[in-house]
């Protein structure tokens, strides 16, 4: 078997040494601009973290002894609601059966809630969920409504977000003179 050795040939060793030279003699030359020092900004040291009291719950379980966030407002904690099929439900009923063991309750019947509350309850509305208490009170209502929250009484109020329009007209973005175009809805689960 013959062997081949770069340092046998002379064309294979002269390369070799040149390929040191050149890579091993380059030399970088020094800045000849002062180094201007930068301001230094000073990060405050990170405070301690305020202790918590917690509890062994079990073997390898602490529980703090502190009140969760759901726990101080209660309109955060999470509802997953499935008001009874009922043909005449209206908005008030849903409102009531959202509400209950929530810690709230409605507002009495006032001159202007009285024509929210009467209203029909839609379809879309039997199954609200899973969102906050809050985002279910307000898809509820409407844009129309404001959501007022009594925190000492713990009622739950809607007012008129736009009390100059009482007397309105339907606004309709369909000119009449276009057919209006219809869509077959199967639902499923409903009974009539």
């Amino acid at each position: 078997m013959f062997v081949i050795f770069p340092f046998q040939h002379p064309v294979g060793s002269s390369l070799l040494i040149a390929a040191a030279l050149v890579s091993g003699c380059s030399t970088t030359t020094a800045p000849t601009e002062a180094l201007i020092p930068e301001e230094v900004s000073f990060v405050p040291e990170p405070t301690r973290p305020k202790d918590i009291p917690v509890i062994r719950y079990g073997r390898y379980t602490l529980v703090e002894l502190a009140p969760t966030t759901v726990q101080r407002d209660l309109l955060l904690q999470i509802v997953d609601v499935t008001i009874p099929e009922d043909a005449r439900a209206s908005v008030a009923d849903g409102l009531r059966h959202v509400l209950k063991r929530s810690g709230y309750q409605l507002c009495p019947f006032g001159s202007a809630t009285t024509e929210l509350y009467a209203l029909p309850l839609p379809l879309a509305h039997l199954h609200l969920g899973p969102m906050t208490l809050r985002d279910a009170l307000l898809t509820l209502a409407g844009p129309a409504w404001e959501l007022r929250i009594d925190d000492v009484a713990r009622q739950i109020c809607f007012v008129r977000s736009n009390p100059s329009d009482s007397e309105h007209e339907p606004a309709s973005d369909i000119p009449a003179s276009e057919p209006v175009l219809t869509f077959p809805v199967t639902v499923t689960g409903v009974r009539s």
